[in-house]
């Protein structure tokens, strides 16, 4: 993705270098206010352009390594570049009036075709800025989706978290149930055994209370009766 955005910077100052390109010479056939408003057209220009080298320069840095070889060059003759313009805009303040002035028709000639080149620049360079300008908010609604997706990860991880955690907890709720339900099953054949062994122990007395009866009733019967 840095090596596409660099592209993009690099159309944008090809389209702002066109322009800066015809200036010195136009400033050199000029005097007064034309002079003094293609110098203030140059340092706008100029000074976009840098901001598009100094945009380049940082793509520069993150760039993948494969790339960044040929960005670098690419960088550094676009800076040799723009810094020969600023020398000749400066000096074509120096050289005005020392080479002979074109005839009107001529002079009109010239800036007529000079402007319609600029015109097809200026249209060119907004062409590029509004691609640049669109592929940043398609790379930055990229990158929105990107986290919204990992924190959507995040989340389910988290919910997963907890709902393993819930089944454990679940798993050895369950498994004390069965202990449980173990234990009453104990408890209830503890118990049946004992209650047999009460009915017995009764059954028991009652026969040894019978056989005391049995034995005392022989015995008032023998004393009294016989």
């Amino acid at each position: 993705m840095s090596s596409e955005e660099f592209e993009k910077l690099h159309e944008i100052y090809n389209s702002l270098y066109e322009e800066l390109r015809l200036l010195p010479d136009k400033a050199q056939r000029c005097q007064g206010e034309e002079r003094k408003r293609l110098q203030r057209s140059f340092d706008e220009r100029h000074g976009e352009a840098e901001e598009v080298l100094q945009g380049m320069d940082a793509e520069l840095r993150t760039a993948p390594a494969a790339y960044r070889s040929a960005m670098s060059t690419k960088l550094r003759r676009h800076r040799r570049d723009l810094g020969k313009l600023q020398r000749e805009m400066a000096s074509s303040e120096l050289g005005i009036g020392s080479s002979a002035r074109p005839t009107e028709g001529g002079h009109q000639g010239i800036y007529s075709s000079q402007n319609q080149q600029s015109t097809h620049l200026q249209a060119q360079r907004s062409l590029l800025l509004q691609g640049h300008e669109s592929l940043s908010s398609a790379t930055q609604s990229i990158e929105r989706s990107q986290r919204v997706a990992t924190e959507t990860d995040h989340v389910g991880t988290e919910i997963i978290e907890e709902l393993g955690g819930q089944r454990e907890q679940l798993e050895g709720s369950r498994n004390r149930l069965v202990n449980t339900g173990e234990h009453l099953s104990k408890s209830r054949k503890i118990l049946r055994a004992m209650s047999r062994r009460l009915m017995t122990n009764k059954l028991l007395l009652a026969v040894i209370i019978l056989m005391e009866l049995g034995v005392l009733g022989a015995m008032v019967y023998l004393k009294f009766f016989r």
